[in-house]
């Protein structure tokens, strides 16, 4: 399987703006703190953006807002709003796949594994992965 790194980026811009969700960080910043290249984060912002993961507003006080509390922006949300596909083969789309004879039951797999991914990626919130106030452990909450 592959983590593409625009889902690794979008990801890990996400954390930052939910660790200071009220108020806005830019662009520079986000790349600054996690050694996102500059050029490339702008454009996956775009993208979160037109997926309503994030808000933005312009101005000397603007920048990015989460589009929705932590807890309800899961992992697989980001995978979908920067990749489309979770899992795709060859660039195609796992449904309708169909392999004669002794391959007849690998499509099965490939499903199996899209799915359990899906249901991974989709039990786990931004809020699941932020340090938690008390000792800086992983947080469980959300997580699957």
């Amino acid at each position: 399987m592959h983590i593409s790194a625009k889902a690794d980026y979008a990801t890990r811009a996400l954390l930052e703006l939910a660790r200071e969700p009220h108020r806005p960080l830019t662009c520079e910043a986000i790349a600054s703190a996690q050694q996102i290249p500059f050029r490339f984060l702008k454009s996956v912002v775009g993208e979160l953006r037109r997926a309503g993961l994030v808000r933005s507003q312009r101005g000397c006080e603007g920048g990015y807002w989460l589009g929705r509390p932590a807890e309800e922006i899961t992992l697989l949300d980001v995978a979908h709003a920067v990749d489309g596909e979770l899992i795709t083969l060859r660039g195609e789309s796992l449904t309708g796949l169909d392999y004669p004879g002794p391959a007849s039951g690998l499509p099965g797999v490939w499903r199996r594994i899209e799915s359990d991914a899906a249901a991974l990626l989709g039990g786990t919130t931004l809020s699941a992965l932020l340090p938690d106030a008390a000792g800086g452990e992983l947080g469980r909450r959300g997580a699957a």
